[in-house]
């Protein structure tokens, strides 16, 4: 697997999840980061934002994503947006940190976060 690395941390978005009726219907904000492998061989020789994952769009996805179809529990909507970001051919691997800070829990806690991961064989060169 590639070490090459893009980081896209603390993004902050407005989403609807949870199993609880007033999450879904006043919604709370959500915060995701992600880290995806791919190799910026192909970009780093031609300078050109096509031949990388661009960081913009990513993005764009992640907040079309958490933003979009209520969903109960967040580890549905952590596996959606690494399966999003796998199908990208270029993307080696992703880890995706959904954080829910304000979780309805009635104890002090800093953050609840649910993780994931996905990875795919590539051929060495």
């Amino acid at each position: 697997m590639s070490t090459d690395r893009i980081e896209l941390r603390g993004l902050k978005i407005y989403g609807h999840h949870g199993v609880f009726d007033f999450e879904k219907r006043d919604g709370q904000e959500f915060v995701v980061d992600v880290t995806l492998w791919t190799d910026f061989s192909a970009a780093a020789k031609s300078d050109d934002i096509s031949d990388t994952i661009h960081y913009g769009e990513l993005a764009d996805d992640v907040v079309r994503i958490v933003s979009g179809q209520p969903r109960n529990l967040i580890e549905t909507v952590v596996s959606e947006l690494a399966d999003e970001i796998m199908g990208d051919p270029r993307v080696h691997a992703v880890e995706v940190v959904l954080h829910k800070p304000s979780a309805p829990i009635p104890h002090t806690f800093e953050d609840v976060r649910v993780i994931t991961s996905r990875r795919r064989e590539v051929p060495s060169s």
